[in-house]
């Protein structure tokens, strides 16, 4: 217990912990148990549950850009061009986890738990202002574009979630997404 550690490292294990049991599950005391230090460390870094929640939604929003980035190399005509271009990115088995947690919290979101209730609108919000930057034409358009691309993605990765990656591919095939 005498080793410190960073903040990036209680971020990771409270990832890890998040991953594992969920984010309705996230605690300073699983936390702490994951890295085997103790919980007053966590909260030394993260102070409030809040935090904690927000430093770990928001690190899972960037990883998702991330994987994202490999497939918004040009910009698109439309939303149905920049869905085809993510989706396979997004419809594999390594990005599940990921999306089980980002449904899980829009979930506590739409039951008004905070800090989810705050936090997702500002995700979407921002996700949406990104993917239109890959969206020709002028603004007005480029994020009603993006907001059908993200109600689009959503929809069949929820689906996937859910009813598995067969009945989404089979949605994706019928929108003329996946192949």
């Amino acid at each position: 217990m005498g080793r410190k550690h960073s903040k990036e490292q209680i971020l990771a294990g409270a990832i890890a912990v998040a991953r594992e049991h969920g984010l309705s599950q996230l605690t300073f005391g699983r936390v702490a148990a994951q890295l085997g230090i103790s919980d007053r460390t966590v909260v030394y870094y993260l102070p409030t549950k809040d935090d904690l929640v927000g430093e770990v939604v928001t690190s899972l929003g960037v990883e998702l850009q991330q994987t994202l980035g490999a497939a918004f190399t040009v910009t698109v005509a439309d939303h149905v061009d920049l869905v085809r271009r993510a989706w396979p990115v997004l419809a594999a088995d390594d990005t599940d986890a990921t999306f089980a947690l980002f449904f899980e919290a829009i979930g506590l979101a739409a039951a008004g738990r905070e800090p989810y209730r705050s936090l997702i609108p500002e995700l979407l919000n921002g996700w949406i202002a990104w993917a239109a930057t890959f969206i020709e034409g002028g603004d007005d358009v480029r994020l009603a574009e993006a907001s059908a691309a993200v109600a689009t993605i959503d929809g069949l990765l929820l689906l996937r979630q859910i009813a598995g990656p067969e009945v989404a591919e089979t949605a994706g095939r019928r929108l003329g997404i996946a192949q």
